[in-house]
C-alpha cells in the first residue's frame, strides 16, 4: 500500500528531473559547446532543433506536473500548493520563449538563409538579437525557477511521516 501511495510523488520528482535537467544541460552545457565547436550556422541550426525539443519537453512536462500537482493539493499534500507557482511560471516562460518568440526567430533564421546569409549579417540582425536577448531571458528566469521547484520539491508522504514519527519519539524520550 505505500508504494501505491508514493507513487504520484515519484512521476511528479520524474517529470521535474526530466524537464529541469534537460533545460539545465541543453541550455548551458550543449549550447555553448555547440558554438564552441561548430560554425556559426550549423550551430544555431543544431541549438534551433534542441531548443524545439527542450520547448515541447517543457511544455509537456509543465502541463502533466501542474495536474500532478493538483490532483495531490485535492487529496490533501498542501505542499504541493506553493511549487505550483514556481510550475506556473516555468510553463508561462516555455509558452512565451518556444511558442511566442521562437517562431518569429526561426522565421528570421529562414529568411536569412535562403537570401544567401547568415541572420546575424544580415537585414534581420537587429531584430532577432533582441529577439534572442528576449528568449534568454525567459529560458534564465525558466532555469532559475527550476532550480527553486527542485529545491522545494515535497517531501513524499511517507517521508514525512517517518519523519514526524522519529521527531514524536525523539521529543518522548527527552521528556521521560
Amino acid at each position: 500500500m505505500a508504494a501505491v501511495s508514493q507513487m504520484p510523488h515519484r512521476i511528479f520528482r520524474l517529470l521535474t528531473v526530466v524537464w529541469v535537467g534537460s533545460l539545465l544541460t541543453i541550455g548551458y552545457a550543449v549550447a555553448p559547446v555547440l558554438f564552441m565547436s561548430l560554425d556559426r550556422i550549423s550551430a544555431g541550426g543544431v541549438a534551433a532543433q534542441l531548443f524545439r525539443i527542450q520547448g515541447l519537453v517543457g511544455a509537456v512536462c509543465g502541463i502533466l506536473l501542474l495536474v500532478l500537482a493538483n490532483v495531490l493539493v485535492r487529496r490533501g499534500d498542501e505542499p504541493y500548493r506553493r511549487v505550483r507557482w514556481l510550475l506556473a511560471g516555468m510553463l508561462v516562460c516555455v509558452l512565451v520563449g518556444y511558442f511566442g518568440l521562437q517562431p518569429f526567430m526561426n522565421a528570421m533564421r529562414v529568411a536569412a538563409l535562403e537570401a544567401g546569409s547568415d541572420v546575424g549579417h544580415s537585414v534581420y540582425a537587429t531584430r532577432f538579437g533582441i529577439l534572442h536577448g528576449v528568449s534568454s531571458l525567459f529560458y534564465l528566469i525558466e532555469s532559475l525557477l527550476g532550480l527553486a521547484l527542485v529545491w522545494k520539491l515535497p517531501a513524499s508522504a511517507g517521508v514525512v511521516a517517518i519523519e514526524q514519527g522519529a521527531r514524536s519519539g525523539a521529543a518522548g524520550k527527552a521528556a521521560g
